[in-house]
């Protein structure tokens, strides 16, 4: 039976998360005093040799971002951006550590300022997480009466100010260059890559964007090394990952575990199993732009490389559990017609896709079980070439839903 191995959220429910002397008390900006023992170079081989990989959903490795902005020219305007528009249904990992734990966000923001040289830092946040805001708030103002933030911080003679953007409700300002977009105050449409941030991001200048997730492993990796790090998780997938479950289970929550655990462990031994007892029917991971998984994958590690060997994704986190007595055709139909409302209608293939392939979805129930099929065939292929034409992440994701809806339980939902 497994058990949580809570590192970003070792303090989390223990020190009061509006108060920045029970952080410090707890070894909080400890390790930003070891970054500005060290030099901006050396803090990025040190996030290079953990192996961090993005907690955002594509799992970029962390320290390429972080060298690929550091390198621009050192003369150039640079900007930390934490992407804390969780948007994505089923995951409520960023907020868990907003809340619970801000400083940790704050601390890892300016360490991550610091590796790249970066003078000002944002932290663009859903805007419905009004308790996220306030305490992220509150704790900002005391890191600056600390002297953590501002002008020559604790005298190393780097300076760093961090200001918070609330989002306008737009999933799509989850994607990294539509959120610089909205950040810039424009309306949030996607730019095409490349140019990519690192390159031309935030007002055209050098950027890293990051995931708050992402950012808050940054002060164990400085303050303990980057082999601590790799002691967790797997080898290509080093560290703990935050686990959002819900759904068909007892005990819905935040799990945080190695990376690389066994789906059936995280929801059988933390999450108490299904709600009726029963094996489930299928999971889907990484919420609506994730992918299904059947029974049978109940064996399956966790970690981006095993996943991606299986045609599954990791994505953010996103577990969602659904009991064997409920149907998918209800489930499909939810996920596409978030998919059609958030659409930005910048592009056709996305702006008309959407629309038709959930108007085709909602014929499904009344039609026999091959005109079932073919139906979901129609959905799939559309859904396909909309990946291929889209201009950003929304329309590209369909298919991942879809797709593996149609490998794995075709049978079900012609039946059903």
């Amino acid at each position: 039976m497994i058990s949580e191995k809570r590192i970003i959220l070792r303090n989390s429910g223990v020190i009061n998360p509006q108060s920045i002397e029970e952080y410090i008390d707890a070894g909080g900006y400890k390790s930003l005093s070891s970054a500005f023992a060290s030099t901006p170079e050396k803090v990025v081989e040190e996030v290079m040799a953990s192996g961090l990989r993005g907690r955002g959903g594509a799992g970029f490795p962390t320290g390429i971002k972080k060298q690929a902005a550091a390198d621009r020219d050192t003369g150039k305007i640079s900007y930390v951006v934490c992407n804390a528009d969780e948007g994505e249904p089923g995951t409520f990992k960023d907020r868990i550590i907003m809340e619970t734990n801000p400083h940790l966000l704050i601390e890892g923001m300016i360490i991550a300022g610091y590796s790249i040289s970066a003078k000002l830092g944002y932290i663009y946040i859903r805007g419905e997480y009004y308790d996220s805001v306030r305490r992220l708030q509150h704790a900002i103002h005391q890191a600056y009466a600390r002297g953590y933030l501002g002008n020559d911080i604790l005298g190393s003679g780097f300076s760093f100010d961090l200001e918070i953007k609330p989002g306008a409700g737009s999933y799509l300002c989850g994607e990294e260059l539509t959120l610089l977009e909205s950040l810039e105050g424009k309306r949030g449409y996607p730019r095409i890559k490349p140019p990519f941030p690192t390159e031309k991001g935030f007002w055209d200048k050098p950027t890293l964007v990051n995931n708050v997730e992402t950012l808050a492993n940054l002060p164990g990796i400085i303050g303990h090394g980057s082999s601590w790090f790799r002691s967790s998780g797997t080898e290509k997938t080093p560290g703990t990952k935050l686990f959002s479950v819900c759904g068909d289970v007892k005990k819905p929550g935040c799990y945080e575990t190695d990376a690389g655990v066994i789906l059936n462990d995280l929801i059988n031994d933390l999450a108490g199993g299904t709600s009726n007892g029963k094996p489930w029917k299928a999971v889907l991971l990484g919420g609506a732009a994730g992918t299904f998984v059947p029974y049978s994958f109940s064996g399956l590690s966790l970690c981006y490389e095993r996943l991606k060997e299986q045609g599954a994704t990791l994505g953010s986190g996103a577990v969602i559990v659904i009991g064997n007595e409920r149907k998918l055709i209800p489930l499909m139909q939810s996920i596409l017609m978030f998919f059609r409302h958030e659409s930005c209608g910048k592009c056709v293939p996305c702006r008309v896709g959407t629309t038709y392939i959930h108007e085709r979805s909602l014929e499904i129930p009344a039609a026999g079980n091959e005109a079932r099929i073919s139906i979901l065939e129609e959905i799939v292929n559309h859904a396909r070439q909309m990946a291929k034409s889209s201009l950003c992440p929304l329309g590209q994701s369909p298919i991942l839903p879809l797709g593996t809806l149609q490998i794995h339980f075709t049978e079900m939902i012609a039946t059903e």
